[in-house]
């Protein structure tokens, strides 16, 4: 029984205290939030650079990107079902915990989505999708033109919803942190 209760111990270790975030919800947090930014940003860069090995290269590293993003995103969300959630910090409105219990869904919503539309895009395209050229990823639709359009719109409109939410949990959490001094930033931190 004590090599049961042992390992129970060792992963309480690692889940949410009520004043800080754990060490495996922090990791996802800031793997997350860079995977993304960079998807955004090669996303832009994919989309303008001239027809090439190079741009084809691009779309390679930003479908796989993106498959890592969608896996994480589950990984977290699983996560965020066994661990708990810290303390509100004090004095926060009900109106600020709304707009942050609404970010926050908006963006594992999202966090879904666009991975998902864009494996769609690349399915309905007819294009073999692989990861990292490691291994085969199968196909989530038959090759369709009109399937194809629907997911480039729900991408792009994804894309575009995930960058405004983003940008306001980001201002959100700068604001609370710098303006009201609420110390928030510190409970996500990486140390």
């Amino acid at each position: 029984m004590s090599g049961i209760a042992n390992r129970v111990k060792d992963v309480m270790k690692f889940r949410s205290t009520s004043s800080r975030w754990g060490p495996i919800a922090v990791a996802l947090h800031w793997v997350m939030a860079l995977a993304i930014i960079a998807m955004l940003v090669l996303g832009v860069v994919m989309v303008n650079y001239p027809m090439s090995a190079t741009k084809l290269k691009l779309f390679a590293v930003h479908k796989s990107i993106g498959l890592t993003v969608l896996a994480l995103a589950w990984v977290r969300l699983a996560w965020r079902c066994f661990d708990r959630r810290p303390r509100w910090p004090e004095g926060l409105s009900g109106a600020h915990k709304h707009a942050a219990r609404s970010a926050h869904i908006g963006l594992y919503i999202l966090m879904l989505l666009v991975p998902l539309s864009g494996w769609c895009i690349n399915a309905a395209s007819g294009f073999p999708l692989n990861w990292f050229g490691l291994f085969a990823v199968p196909s989530l639709l038959s090759p369709n033109e009109t399937l194809q359009a629907i997911a480039e719109s729900v991408h792009l409109t994804a894309v575009i919803a995930l960058t405004v939410v983003l940008s306001l949990h980001v201002t959100g959490a700068l604001y609370h942190h710098f303006a009201r001094r609420s110390g928030l930033l510190r409970r996500m931190w990486l140390w």
